[in-house]
């Protein structure tokens, strides 16, 4: 049962990467909107859960490095950046791992 629950959270995943990305071009009319908050609770009461990427220290346990760049300031050496792909998580499983920019 775990693993198909597994395999349809990840199956889910790239619909919730397309709702975040409309999300930011264009303003999501009252019915959309209501359609992707109860998919989010739907599936945050099933177990799934976004991981909290940016900023936060470099994990290659969390995280996948899509690349790296100077980073903006001292502090910032060595955490993420910019998360590029959130990474999400089914329980304590992690089903898909964050894409990120590292700063160097």
């Amino acid at each position: 049962m775990k693993s198909a629950a597994q395999d349809t959270m990840s199956a889910l995943l790239p619909v919730l990467d397309d709702f975040d990305r409309a999300g930011k071009n264009e303003n999501f009319s009252e019915g959309v909107q209501l359609v992707h908050s109860k998919l989010l609770h739907i599936l945050k009461q099933k177990g799934l859960e976004a991981m909290d990427s940016t900023g936060q220290p470099f994990d290659p346990e969390l995280h996948e490095a899509v690349t790296e760049i100077p980073a903006p300031t001292e502090d910032m050496k060595g955490k993420v950046i910019d998360t590029i792909e959130k990474g999400f998580k089914l329980g304590d499983k992690i089903i898909r791992f964050a894409k990120v920019v590292v700063g160097k």
